[in-house]
């Protein structure tokens, strides 16, 4: 391992107060990094989420996309976003200098990635309301366009020194959004509406005007996510302080990860309450409707997150898991946009919310804390102004462009690819290859003693369309079907498992070979 130290005898001495500073900047570069990393982590609980909550035959898709937002957003946001948000001159619009990274000091690295990993997670967001029938070319467009144009503009209205959200423009109004709220929530939640409102509902998903419920195909995987996620979100608002060095940032730290962590678990309480009271249709504890709720309560939190008491990050959790199933059904069942991920629900409906809150609930300035100051009152009118502009500006660039992806005719897969899935014609990996299910003791078992599945009385020979025929065998047996043994499985849509989209499975009953 080569030594790296620098020789004493020729690097100039520094005093004790320099190589203090130096330290401390090391120490606030190192935390920004570090922060950045568990944020990035952020990626493969969207990822995670998204899987599990579309169908098996289009995971692998929605799995590259989700790696496509780093690979295509990292490009973006070094080659033109960081200018756009934070590159110097600049104005009270956008910045423009710094393109590719060129110029800035070496501090300004550690900076780059924390707010990349930001762009990265707007940019996640839009692909989970668009799953399972969105063309992959489509895909890396507004991926580079979100990440490199889109993103920077808002983040540089709110959050560099000129712009004109957070200067307030002679008004004496700063907009408060610590963490992203608006920037990163309420932008990315824009686009998936954007996106999910052009590219059109999944086939079936509504018929004669209400929705038909599409299941994903894993429950745990989406869990999993969901609790990566949780984890990712307390480095989000954590690390958004920036730095680690300053007298009182460890409680400003503390305090925004605390809050999170009260506002997400009342957000999900409430969530998991309201429908289990039957106000969203139905009596059941919801194990994805608590997370999504949760998930909608951190998003709320972001905007305020350092500046409120545990107090009221409670009350903005209890109103964000409101909100959640507010949105949820105005989305779904008035607006009758298809969103297989409720992105819009949380992060536009939960970003909003939050910008709202910070003013209200502000431990200095806030309308409660000031006893309904005229300048609360403006602050809360400013920070409304605020939300509203990135979700415009968001709209406008978006629309847009998915209306021009829409005309171009290369928005959305052809209907027989979106029926069959999009794994096997556009990447030739399946998630679950069918081969790779089974064993070879059904050989030996003789060929009149094997149950046969039925579907509406017309039996199906094995499917070997995602493989060898020599390698499929085993897939006559129902163990092949992931079907434990011994069981008994009734009325289950047979769509994944090579029948046609209105064939069902007669029962079948495994018995031990």
């Amino acid at each position: 391992m080569p030594d790296n130290t620098t020789n004493a005898t020729e690097a100039p001495e520094l005093s004790v107060e320099q190589q203090l500073s130096a330290l401390l900047g090391n120490s606030d570069e190192f935390f920004l990094l570090m922060m950045g990393c568990f944020v990035f982590l952020m990626q493969a609980g969207f990822a995670f989420l998204e899987a599990g909550s579309v169908r098996s035959k289009n995971t692998t898709n929605i799995l590259l996309k989700n790696i496509l937002d780093v690979c295509i957003g990292a490009i973006s946001y070094w080659a033109v976003g960081y200018a756009f948000a934070f590159g110097t001159p600049s104005n009270l619009f956008i910045g423009h200098g710094h393109f590719f990274l060129e110029g800035i000091e070496g501090s300004q690295y550690a900076h780059w990635f924390f707010h990349f990993v930001f762009a990265a997670t707007a940019s996640t967001i839009v692909s989970g309301a668009m799953a399972e029938r969105t063309e992959f070319s489509a895909y890396l467009v507004y991926c580079a366009v979100l990440t490199g144009v889109v993103y920077p503009v808002a983040a540089h209205w709110a959050w560099d020194p000129k712009g004109w959200l957070l200067t307030g423009v002679g008004t004496g109004l700063s907009f408060q959004d610590f963490a992203g709220s608006g920037v990163v929530h309420i932008l990315g939640g824009t686009a998936a509406l954007a996106g999910a409102s052009v590219v059109g509902p999944r086939i079936g998903r509504f018929q004669h005007g209400k929705p038909v419920q599409i299941s994903g195909h894993t429950v745990p995987l989406a869990a999993l996510g969901a609790f990566i996620l949780f984890f990712g979100f307390l480095a989000f608002n954590g690390g958004s302080q920036g730095a680690i060095s300053n007298p009182g940032d460890g409680v400003v730290v503390a305090l925004a990860i605390t809050n999170t962590i009260i506002s997400g678990s009342s957000a999900g309480l409430i969530a998991m309450v309201i429908k289990r009271v039957g106000l969203l249709g139905d009596l059941h504890w919801s194990l994805l409707t608590t997370l999504n709720g949760a998930l909608t309560g951190m998003v709320a939190i972001c905007a305020g997150c350092n500046n409120v008491y545990p107090w009221a990050a409670c009350i903005i959790g209890v109103v964000a898991g409101v909100a959640y199933c507010g949105w949820s059904q105005l989305i779904l069942k008035v607006l009758k946009v298809d969103d297989p991920l409720d992105a819009v629900a949380v992060h536009f409906g939960g970003g909003f919310w939050g910008v709202i809150a910070v003013p209200i609930f502000a431990t200095e300035g806030g309308i409660i804390t000031s006893g309904g100051s005229a300048m609360a009152f403006k602050g809360l009118g400013w920070n409304i102004l605020g939300g509203i502009a990135i979700a415009v500006w968001t709209g406008l660039i978006t629309t847009t462009m998915f209306g021009f992806l829409r005309l171009a005719g290369v928005l959305r897969v052809d209907p027989e690819i979106e029926e069959k899935g999009l794994d096997i014609p556009k990447h030739g990996e399946p998630a679950y290859p069918q081969e790779s299910y089974g064993h070879g003791w059904v050989l030996e078992t003789p060929e009149d003693k094997l149950p046969k599945c039925r579907a509406k009385d017309t039996e199906y020979p094995p499917d070997y369309s995602h493989g060898d025929p020599s390698k499929m065998l085993a897939m006559t047996h129902p163990a092949s079907m992931a079907i434990p043994r011994p069981s008994v499985v009734t009325g289950v849509p047979m769509t994944d498992l090579g029948f046609d989209n209105e064939g069902y499975q007669e029962p079948i009953h495994n018995t031990r070979l």
